[in-house]
């Protein structure tokens, strides 16, 4: 039940990102065309495919709450890894769009236009909007152990810096270098690209089961540190949502019996859970069998 009320908290950074967005996005989109600037009218788009991107968050959060099914024995919460992976499709498409589109007006002899100062100033602004968004969905994603929302604040931290780069392409056009705009269009493009490679990478490593190498070895020095196991025969370990599933196969005195077995395994589970926040322990046990002697 927690993991569930957690990602209801998770929504509300997934609205706020949506409701800012959707703020800057039209800000900019209109500075940009009225202030003559490819780079913010270039960061405008960027922060329209950020609202389809949340919205994708906040579905895939949505989906994430529904309960265990017949289809789903272990729930829905990896809806939150699919959402996090389409809006990185998304970017994608939209950055490598964009950076063509540029370069194409370029050609055709687009970036002789100063743009106005003033849209210098729209994307300082908008750049400390958003780093203030960055840190409030950074620190929520940490508190609830949430992916999807981590990646909307991994989106926002790029957002800063694509907003800072526009508005140093907008002051250098000032001193008689107007290309400078379209450069930092085109450091739009590629920093749009990047967030999504970012995103891209880290929902497939969860979906095919990856796991970090040294947090499963700390996993096994603690099972390793309980009375009664001799040793560890085998552990694996992989993300659903915000949980962590844990296999873990022991070996124990023979000699044991069931009662002791069970309270081994109730240790294994109160520890993980403990010191790990391991939601969920599978542990199989086998006879420890002495060699060498």
């Amino acid at each position: 039940m927690d993991a569930y009320s957690d990602i209801k908290k998770g929504e509300r950074g997934a609205w706020i990102s949506i409701i800012s967005y959707l703020i800057l996005s039209t800000f900019k989109l209109i500075s940009g065309v009225i202030f003559g600037s490819s780079a913010l009218t270039a960061d405008g788009l960027n922060n329209l495919t950020d609202i389809i991107a949340s919205v994708a968050v906040l579905v895939g959060l949505r989906i994430s709450q529904k309960p265990p099914d017949l289809d789903h024995p272990y729930g829905h919460l990896r809806a939150e890894t699919v959402a996090a992976l389409l809006a990185s499709f998304i970017m994608a498409t939209v950055g490598i769009q964009l950076f063509i589109e540029t370069i194409r007006n370029w050609v055709a002899g687009g970036g002789s236009q100063v743009p106005n100062m003033s849209s210098a100033w729209v994307a300082l602004i908008s750049a400390v909007f958003m780093y203030l968004v960055y840190r409030y969905n950074r620190k929520l994603a940490i508190q609830i152990n949430n992916q999807a929302l981590m990646a909307a604040a991994k989106d926002s931290r790029s957002d800063v810096f694509v907003s800072i780069g526009a508005a140093m392409g907008i002051i250098g056009a000032q001193f008689g270098l107007p290309w400078l705009d379209r450069v930092a269009a085109l450091f739009v493009a590629v920093l749009i690209c990047k967030t999504a490679w970012d995103i891209f990478t880290d929902a497939t490593l969860v979906l095919t089961d990856g796991f970090d190498e040294k947090q499963l070895l700390n996993f096994r020095t603690s099972v390793a540190r309980i009375p009664g196991v001799e040793t560890i025969k085998d552990m694996k370990a992989r993300v659903h949502g915000n949980k962590v599933l844990v296999d873990v196969v022991v070996q124990v005195n023979p000699g044991l019996n069931i009662a002791e077995g069970h309270r081994i395994s109730d240790e294994i589970e109160r520890r993980m859970m403990k010191k790990h926040n391991i939601m969920n322990v599978h542990v199989h046990m086998e006879p420890y069998e002495h060699h060498g002697e």
